[in-house]
């Protein structure tokens, strides 16, 4: 029988936001998926841009190479913008990494969490 838990993303602190200070590839640490084929981390994330001005987003979901490990490709947050889910469930394990970067550094936010399922 699987066994679930709630995981923080291992790019935060504590729970808190990610920053995303990268302007290209790789970009920002945002999590790295647990190790092995056994196990998986179901993914979760929200992007909110915390500044007065527009910003792009791409999430590199696994690997850096364009497009095909990209889940999110150059996705406009608008100005001042709340939280905006960007993934709801994805999977990802064998330590394989999340990655984000934007037009403009530290303009957006990620949180969330994963599911553990081991």
């Amino acid at each position: 029988m699987a066994t679930y838990s709630r995981t923080l993303l291992s790019g935060s602190t504590n729970g808190r936001q990610i920053p995303v200070v990268a302007v290209a590839t790789p970009g920002t640490l945002i999590h790295t998926a647990v190790a092995g084929t056994a196990a998986y981390d179901e993914v979760y994330l929200w992007a909110a841009n915390v500044t007065a001005a527009p910003a792009t987003l791409t999430i590199e979901w696994g690997g850096v190479g364009a497009p095909a490990d990209h889940l999110v490709n150059t996705y406009s947050l608008p100005a001042n913008s709340g939280r905006t889910l960007l993934c709801s469930g994805e999977v990802l394990q064998n330590g394989l990494v999340i990655r984000a970067f934007s037009g403009t550094a530290n303009a957006i936010n990620i949180g969330g969490f994963c599911s553990r399922i081991v």
